[in-house]
């Protein structure tokens, strides 16, 4: 298999987008994302993190970029887990990613960081997130209550949270 082609594999199970550590991995060099890059079939997102030019997007992308631009361990935190899961109509100007680690390298206006640590992770559309019913009760007083009882309904009818979080959050809510 050639090397694009692996990188083609790695990207289509991250919306289009890979790291250098990713890449290194399935044993693909440097100079190869240099030369891709150059050639237009690679456009650098930031520090080590690479965006395929010939995707369809899928409005999820940024989503991976701002876990993959923070780094491993990450995951998304707050309103940008609803915005993702496109519950209680939010649309956060930012970003925000919860880092396992301090994270000195500068990040694009648009990822903000999370000072609050993630007791329970989950996996929503293939992207590491704060589990839903943290992530609701993470937004309130940012986001209108009845929006976040929206949100929280909506997750309990595609079967997104556990009956217990489900019955909980709604007595938290009325």
């Amino acid at each position: 298999m050639r090397h694009f082609e692996k990188l083609y594999d790695i990207t289509a199970d991250n919306y289009g987008v890979i790291t250098a550590a990713e890449a290194r991995e399935a044993g693909i060099a440097g100079a190869e994302l240099t030369r891709w890059t150059r050639s237009g079939r690679l456009e650098r997102v930031g520090h080590g993190v690479y965006r395929l030019t010939h995707w369809v997007p899928t409005g999820k992308e940024r989503y991976a970029e701002a876990l993959a631009l923070v780094g491993p361990g990450s995951v998304l935190w707050g309103e940008s887990v609803l915005a993702l899961l496109g519950l209680a109509y939010v649309n956060p100007p930012r970003v925000l990613v919860a880092p396992d680690r301090r994270v000195r390298r500068d990040l694009p206006a648009w990822v903000g960081l999370a000072d609050k640590p993630v007791s329970r992770m989950a996996s929503y559309e293939g992207i590491a997130c704060q589990e839903l019913s943290e992530a609701i009760r993470a937004c309130r007083g940012r986001v209108l209550t009845e929006r976040l009882r929206q949100a929280e309904r909506e997750a309990w009818d595609e079967r997104l949270i556990a009956r217990e979080d489900h019955e909980r959050l709604e007595e938290e809510l009325a």
